[in-house]
């Protein structure tokens, strides 16, 4: 099974080339740098967290993105080891420097969707859905940018969902038992 899966994702990466151009690499290099530190994650959470009555939501989202980088980048990254895609790219195939660090899951498009499983659960759907775009966007840039496989990215997006979701759970039981 696990041969199958590199020889989808081989293809994958063998012809994403053909679906490059100049905008699409512009659009696509912008959207992955937005994911680089959780930075938009951030920025979309300061609203929530100077706001009163959304403030909660906002530390609800921050506590989802320690407990995505704990598990994703901290952990599972380090046990797979799995190189990138880039590493055996030449550097003029390359629109972005190489990531350090190993490949799966996806840490961009688990961060990602944390944040999409976490307002999910907190938020009015008006405000998931340019979220869930956000991640989309990032998300796709990864396998794009030919920094990811499909299957980190998939994997990510999973694995990024539940711990939003279980972040929000755990996050409501230490809530009510200091209220």
């Amino acid at each position: 099974m696990f041969k199958r899966i590199q020889r989808l994702d081989d293809k994958v990466v063998d012809n994403i080339i053909k679906f490059r151009s100049p905008v699409k690499n512009k659009i696509m290099i912008a959207a992955s740098s937005a994911g680089n530190l959780g930075v938009i994650w951030f920025a979309i959470c300061l609203p929530f967290l100077i706001y009163a009555p959304t403030r909660m939501t906002g530390v609800n989202i921050i506590f989802s993105l320690a407990l995505t980088e704990l598990i994703c980048e901290l952990m599972l990254k380090h046990i797979v080891k799995r190189e990138r895609p880039s590493n055996y790219l030449a550097d003029e195939e390359q629109l972005i420097h190489r990531p350090k660090y190993y490949s799966f899951p996806s840490g961009h498009t688990a961060a990602s969707f944390c944040v999409v499983g976490t307002t999910l659960l907190r938020c009015p759907f008006y405000i998931v859905i340019p979220i869930f775009i956000i991640a989309v966007m990032i998300s796709l840039s990864r396998v794009y940018l030919r920094v990811h496989y499909l299957s980190d990215v998939a994997v990510g997006a999973i694995l990024g969902f539940i711990c939003g979701c279980a972040a929000v759970g755990i996050f409501n039981q230490v809530v009510q038992s200091f209220i």
